[in-house]
């Protein structure tokens, strides 16, 4: 349902599945294959590398990242999104940092020069799992921006990590017949159905915070690697 919705957008020349080398992803691969999307297999821990490899590969000078747990990411979104990268000078643009959009709309642009920096110089666990945490860490060496949306929505859930965000997710694409479904019809379904909103309200998102617990284990080991040495 992403990718078909990833191919309303304007201004994307190309769309790469990158996944990982895991025989678990090998269905993921095979379904790229049949429909005819370019799949990129790489690591998967280390994401940041992952994406720096794809990007090598195909090539690319600028990134769009989308995270596969977000089905209804809204074309309009990305294209205003990129136009505003390619009409501007910044290395790396989101409209996540702080979050306004609902939890499930995260678009990230960065360029190719800016990627490979993160990846030769980012060393944290969650700088290397999360991708593009070393930008937002380092803001004096990349110049950024942050689109932001009228209204602060970030409450709402519109991701999927849990059952409960699965089912949501079905019953908006079950209620909703245009293709593709933007923010705005997501919106007015919530309006109308407020009860929906119920589903997975007490999910607590923290895949991130999960990774700065792990950033702190390897700070603390490195200070005795560097006590031992």
């Amino acid at each position: 349902f992403l990718l078909d919705q990833l191919l309303h957008t304007e201004l994307i020349d190309k769309i790469v599945v990158a996944t990982t080398n895991s025989p678990n992803d090998d269905k993921i691969f095979n379904f790229c294959k049949s429909i005819g999307v370019s799949c990129f297999r790489g690591e998967s821990q280390d994401v940041l590398d992952r994406h720096y490899q794809c990007a090598k590969q195909y090539k690319f000078s600028t990134v769009v990242r989308i995270t596969s747990d977000n089905p209804l990411s809204d074309p309009d979104i990305i294209d205003t999104i990129i136009t505003k990268f390619k009409l501007s000078n910044y290395d790396y643009i989101t409209n996540e940092k702080p979050p306004t959009f609902p939890l499930g709309y995260a678009v990230e642009v960065f360029s190719f020069t800016s990627l490979e920096k993160a990846w030769k110089e980012a060393t944290l666990p969650s700088e290397r799992e999360h991708v593009t945490p070393y930008f937002y860490n380092n803001r004096n060496m990349f110049k950024q921006e942050n689109y932001t949306n009228n209204e602060d929505l970030s409450n709402i859930r519109c991701t999927v990590d849990t059952m409960p965000d699965f089912i949501l997710i079905e019953k908006i694409i079950s209620r909703i017949r245009n293709r593709p479904i933007h923010l705005s019809e997501v919106l007015q379904l919530f309006s109308d159905e407020p009860s929906l909103l119920e589903i997975n309200k007490d999910i607590k998102h923290d895949g991130y915070e999960r990774s700065l617990e792990d950033d702190k284990k390897f700070l603390r080991n490195k200070l005795i690697d560097d006590g031992d040495n």
